[in-house]
């Protein structure tokens, strides 16, 4: 028998048809749309799910989501992955713009940058994200996000371009 073996651990994903939420996007203004998605009146999308990822408030380009650390999101050095971080920034960064859009448009992340200021543990509690959009275009938008903790530590910050198109 391996002496480094650990009991196995296991995570179960579920979530509802993602199409659902989608047609709710397109029929909706972007602001419409996060305020019911808040009041759970939809289903999140399925990597919301997947990594553990809540909607905790919105507003007019402004989002915040917040995710708890745990084993399953980490990396083989044993800290949170950085792609979470990254995937919590994209979806903050990206839902800020998209709540500032008309019903009939859209947006899609053409970049992202971000800047990883400390590593996340367990013992880390849950991290927030936090999205504003600083300008939204007729076919282009910036984002800006940070991540931090219940304490206010600032973990990362991103910055994004969006284009935006019509549905």
């Amino acid at each position: 028998m391996n002496e480094t073996a650990s009991p196995i651990r296991q995570r179960i994903v579920r979530w509802e048809d993602p199409m659902i939420v989608a047609k709710m996007a397109r029929e909706m203004a972007g602001i419409d749309l996060f305020r019911k998605l808040l009041a759970e009146e939809g289903a999140p999308p399925p990597i919301m799910k997947l990594i553990g990822q809540s909607l905790e408030e919105v507003e007019e380009g402004r989002v915040v989501m917040k995710v708890e650390p745990g084993e399953h999101l980490y990396n083989p050095i044993g800290v949170v992955h950085g792609g979470v971080m990254a995937t919590l920034l994209d979806s903050v960064m990206g839902c800020a713009v998209h709540t500032m859009l008309p019903k009939g448009r859209a947006y899609t992340t053409l970049e992202i940058k971000v800047n990883y200021l400390r590593a996340i543990k367990l013992d880390t509690g849950s991290i927030f994200g936090e999205g504003k959009a600083v300008h939204v275009g007729r076919s282009s938008a910036v984002a800006e996000g940070k991540a931090y903790d219940s304490g206010g530590k600032l973990y990362a910050t991103a910055s994004t371009t969006c284009m935006v198109f019509a549905v």
